[in-house]
């Protein structure tokens, strides 16, 4: 979802405190449904609605956002609002406002409870959730009728026989998409996780990321599904990007994914199904939901009171119109009725439905994003070499991030 560094609109002079300084990552994945082209349209209604304020926008793609942010703090021109995936190594640095500082009482109480929690540390909430998305299983129905898979799998066992069945009939390139490459390995690798009781943490917020449960599941996922060939050949080199892109294209007949790939499916006229997805024993009671965020930093050039009338009309006037544009799920409250009720987001209601149970990453823990950042380079590997290793190795670069962040 790259389209390189853009800019849209507003004035340079950053030290004007009229001016907000927006960074914002990129949604889009065409010149069509660029960031940007939201944001333009934010900044001209709020400019109208306020005389005297300007707002300074950049869109960033993802790939490039977390280093020229880095930069940005580094060289002292923090801006005044960041958007984009994570909030808890700001925090760790004493960089950001609390969110009741920024935000009004009335917006505050239209997020929705469980991402408003999700964007506190310590109990103080820092980050404001800007969208969310949890995650079900597709499948393809053409490759499981050929296949003679008459219903989507259940348990893991279930899933790994369809798989098996898809290669033998030879109804899809990849029988089921494990993509563990860098772009995504923490969320495919909680999904299996949570199908076997395990995941990242303890119920202390201790990391356990090698615990007897997680080192199962990658036995499992190496033994059967990565051996037998019904999978990619390397799952830790393969993006969740290249995984979407194949299921479009009817290369794929199962896989884990987000409301996003609705729409990919659609246009490549893939007749798909949703399912929830399946776990050692059963389907996961509580799926993956993930959330990005909003941010204020306190060293921004803009006057807090026009942050504030920036954020307090964005979230109430304009956040329907972001959700809508890239087909994710509202955390406001009246965003979320809207979309419920208009009956235009039927293919979103699976996703509705297990959002309320779902688990997050440990994103309050400001060690989580150095820990994040190690299983996007090493995590994939566990369903090729051995997963006790890999896990192990993990857990000590965790304990060790932990420690430092203290």
């Amino acid at each position: 979802m790259a389209l390189g560094l853009t800019a849209c609109g507003g004035d340079s002079d950053s030290g004007d405190s009229k001016t907000i300084k927006l960074v914002a990552a990129d949604y889009g994945d065409k010149a069509s449904n660029a960031s940007k082209v939201y944001w333009a349209e934010v900044k001209k209604e709020f400019e109208a609605a306020n005389k005297g304020y300007k707002v300074d926008v950049q869109v960033i793609n993802w790939n490039e956002i977390d280093k020229s942010v880095k930069n940005m703090i580094q060289a002292g021109d923090e801006p005044d609002l960041l958007q984009t995936g994570g909030y808890a190594d700001k925090v760790a640095d004493d960089l950001l406002y609390k969110a009741d500082e920024v935000l009004s009482r009335e917006t505050r109480d239209n997020l929705i409870p469980s991402f408003a929690k999700a964007g506190e540390v310590d109990g103080t909430q820092y980050g404001i959730p800007w969208v969310s998305s949890s995650r079900v299983m597709f499948y393809n129905k053409a490759v499981l009728k050929k296949a003679g898979v008459k219903n989507p799998p259940k348990t893991w066992d279930e899933l790994a026989d369809a798989a098996k069945k898809i290669k033998d009939k030879k109804a899809a390139d990849t029988p089921y998409a494990l993509p563990l490459g860098p772009e995504e390995t923490q969320g495919e690798t909680m999904m299996w996780e949570l199908g076997n009781g395990g995941g990242y943490t303890d119920a202390d917020g201790k990391y356990t990321l090698d615990s007897a449960k997680n080192v199962e599941t990658f036995e499992w996922l190496k033994t059967n599904l990565v051996k037998p060939g019904l999978t990619y050949p390397n799952p830790a080199s393969t993006d969740r990007k290249t995984a979407f892109a194949d299921f479009a294209a009817g290369k794929v007949g199962m896989l884990n994914g987000h409301p996003s790939l609705i729409q990919m499916a659609k246009e490549g006229k893939v007749d798909y199904g949703v399912a929830p997805i399946p776990g050692k024993t059963g389907p996961l009671d509580s799926t993956l939901g993930v959330a990005d965020w909003m941010m204020a930093f306190k060293d921004g050039g803009a006057e807090k009171e026009g942050v504030k009338k920036f954020l307090d009309f964005t979230y109430s006037k304009k956040m329907l119109a972001f959700d809508e544009m890239y087909n994710l799920m509202p955390v406001t409250k009246d965003a979320l009725k809207q979309m419920t009720d208009s009956g235009k987001h039927k293919d979103l209601e699976p996703f509705f439905q297990v959002l309320p149970n779902a688990k997050f990453y440990p994103l309050g823990d400001t060690s989580w994003d150095v820990v994040s950042a190690e299983m996007k380079k090493t995590g994939g590997k566990a369903v090729s070499d051995d997963p006790k290793q890999v896990l192990g190795d993990l857990q000590k670069k965790a304990e060790s991030a932990a420690a430092d962040a203290k």
